[in-house]
């Protein structure tokens, strides 16, 4: 055993001792001490008895019939004429004895006061809606013409570019077609007064003659009610989701994945999947507007002058699919999805008076009070939507199998334009109008698409493997909707009294004669809370949509240069667009009765119209003659100028439709 040194010794000493007294600590008990509380006494002694002071400042009053609860939502206050903020206070009498009402003057704040017996009733002040008006313009356009040569051919197809001013005109036809057309944005009161007026002229005067090229469906009436779709009424309208997904699939072009395109069998033999798959459409185009009117509304409403009402939907799909195939692939499968075109209508109406008739009772209760404020000139609740999306995907491409598996993605595109308005402020029990109600809600929705494929084949060009072809498929939806809140048939002639109200109102006298105070519907009302316009009620809800698309593809088959692989499966697609608006408008015109002093015009009208072109060989020759019309060698040094010169059927491209490239052009599969 090895002597440790004096300082070792001592490190392994006092290591020694820790341990000892960490394992004393653990093992040790210890308890703090503690002094315990005193026991409470067992006789404490009984606190003095303070006697509280009972007061019944109340008078008890005998039974007073009629009187009932209300919240208490404002205070009543005793009259003050110190404290009062306004300086002169005339108290008029009314028709029950004992009832007062105050007119107030030179007051920083309108109130008004009411006195009943020995109570003085402060009224609230109520705040008139102010006028409103939203003009929205929403605009998307996309040029996305591709030119693509995929498969090592060493080829270039060079067609004339499609122009889409073909595409302007059918725009130009639709809009002619419309029984009111391309009106001005009214951006005045006056402007808007002959919008409305100009619109149901129009609306009035349409008529469609039976030679026309599109089927016409017009539908007038003061009254329409129902669900309309493509001219005939049904009980249900269809549903978007059972005709188009906004889902992609696993193999979309956003979330693809790798493309496995080889396998090994069990023998070692190494297998390279031959395919050619093309999807050059597949473009959605989206317009969305949703409008919720609820500015303001009352229980009576009472027009001096005219009441114009005006609900019409105007819908028009516009399509033009006339393809030309190569006879070559005569033997591939034709998918046999149809093109699908949709104009959905639907009018309705509430009525809140419905079931809620007034109770006639043996001693009925009229108020006899109210609050009156005022609009100085016209009312204005204006929600002006215009959408419109233009697409041009005018692809171009030459394609040949190079053994393995070719995915080319030229369409795919979406565009959506979306708004929606909730507009909410304050509903009256009683709107006195001292000019004309001008109301109008209006949609008008347009697609127009232009699907006119070319799919010719380059000489030599030969397929023993399957082949599928889709080239139509797509869908024109227009969706519309006017819910009105009022009764059609809650319009009466403006009563002597509520026209002497109007007057007096006019005139600077906020009097109510006793014949409006006890109109049936004002029945167990309290105070009123009543609305002046001096001038007119303007409302207008109309709205805009367009789509406009330009899909036509010209795609040229080749085979390989060197390796030809006519054993490849393909697959083209150049149809499957999609060209959706839907629009909605509720508008809360009343709550219960309307009176007229002058002229009640009511009017909904509904146009729907489509346009299926039928024009044969609408490419004018053989697809393969212009396919190879237009194909040169790569190293031709003329091929740069035949991408300028027009192929015979085909239009010229614009400064606004020039080619562009993406990348495709130079990927070889």
């Amino acid at each position: 055993m090895t002597a440790m040194d004096r300082i070792t010794e001592e490190i392994a000493h006092f290591i020694g001792l820790f341990h000892l007294s960490n394992e004393q600590a653990r093992i040790r008990e210890a308890y703090e001490k503690f002094t315990p509380d005193k026991a409470a006494p067992s006789d404490p002694e009984t606190p003095p008895l303070i006697a509280k002071p009972f007061d019944a400042p109340y008078e008890l009053l005998d039974f007073e019939p009629w009187v009932r609860y209300y919240a208490p939502a404002y205070p009543l206050l005793p009259y003050n004429a110190k404290l009062a903020p306004w300086t002169l206070v005339k108290f008029k009498q009314l028709q029950a004895p004992g009832d007062w009402q105050a007119d107030l003057y030179s007051g920083p704040r309108p109130h008004s006061i009411q006195q009943i017996f020995s109570h003085t009733v402060l009224l609230p002040e109520i705040q008139p809606p102010g006028s409103i008006a939203n003009y929205m313009n929403q605009t998307i356009a996309l040029s996305d013409n591709d030119y693509f040569g995929v498969g090592g051919h060493g080829l270039r197809f060079s067609p004339g570019q499609v122009d889409n001013i073909v595409l302007f005109e059918a725009a130009a036809w639709a809009t002619a077609l419309s029984p009111i057309g391309n009106l001005e944005l009214p951006g005045s009161a006056e402007a808007i007064r002959d919008f409305i007026t100009t619109a149901s002229a129009d609306l009035e005067a349409y008529t469609v003659t039976a030679d026309g090229p599109a089927e016409v469906f017009v539908h007038k009436a003061v009254t329409i009610e129902g669900i309309y779709v493509n001219g005939k009424i049904v009980d249900e309208a269809p549903r978007i989701e059972d005709y188009h997904s906004f889902e992609k699939d696993d193999d979309g072009a956003g979330d693809a994945e790798p493309v496995h395109n080889a396998q090994i069998t069990r023998e070692g033999a190494f297998i390279v999947e031959k395919s050619v798959d093309i999807e050059t459409g597949g473009n959605t185009l989206v317009n969305n507007a949703v409008i919720k009117n609820i500015w303001t509304a009352s229980t009576v409403t009472a027009v001096v002058g005219d009441h114009i009402e005006l609900n019409a939907i105007i819908q028009i799909n516009v399509l033009y699919d006339n393809d030309s195939m190569t006879s070559v692939i005569k033997d591939w499968t034709q998918d046999s999805s149809d093109n699908q075109l949709f104009n959905i209508a639907t009018f309705k109406r509430i009525d809140p008076m419905e079931g809620h008739e007034p109770v006639e009772t043996d001693t009925p209760h009229f108020p006899k009070h109210w609050v009156v404020t005022e609009i100085k000139g016209d009312l204005l609740i204006v929600n002006w939507l215009q959408q419109l999306t233009f697409q041009s995907d005018n692809d171009i491409g030459i394609v040949s199998s190079s053994g393995v598996t070719t995915k080319i993605i030229a369409g795919d595109n979406l565009a959506v334009n979306d708004v929606s308005i909730l507009e909410m402020a304050s509903a009256y029990d009683l709107i006195i109008i001292g000019g004309s109600w001008y109301d109008a809600n209006i949609i008008q929705q347009t697609n127009i698409l232009f699907d006119n494929d070319l799919v010719g084949a380059v000489s030599g060009f030969e397929t023993t493997g399957e082949g599928s072809l889709s080239t139509s498929g797509n869908l024109l939806w227009n969706q519309a909707y006017i819910l009105n809140v009022g009764g059609a048939n809650s319009y009466a002639s403006l009563p002597p009294a509520y026209l002497e109200a109007a007057r007096n109102f006019a005139a600077g006298n906020t009097d109510l004669p006793a014949g409006v105070l006890q109109d049936p519907l004002f029945e167990g009302a309290g105070a009123l809370r009543v609305l002046y316009i001096s001038g007119d009620l303007l409302n207008l809800q109309y709205i805009k949509q367009t789509n406009l698309l330009g899909d036509s593809d010209q795609i040229a088959l080749a085979m390989a240069e060197i390796v030809q692989h006519p054993d490849a499966e393909w697959t083209i697609t150049t149809g499957d667009n999609a060209l959706l608006n839907n629009a909605a408008i509720v508008d809360l015109d009343s709550l219960g009765k309307t009176y007229v002093g002058g002229q009640q015009y009511s009017q909904e009208v509904l146009v729907q119209a489509e346009l299926i072109s039928s024009k044969p060989d609408l490419w004018g020759h053989n697809p393969d003659a212009l396919v190879n019309e237009a194909v040169a060698f790569l190293d031709d040094g003329a091929a740069d100028d035949a991408a300028h010169e027009a192929t015979p059927g085909v239009y010229v491209t614009t400064d606004l439709d020039g080619h562009q490239g993406d990348g495709l052009q130079t990927m070889l599969g």
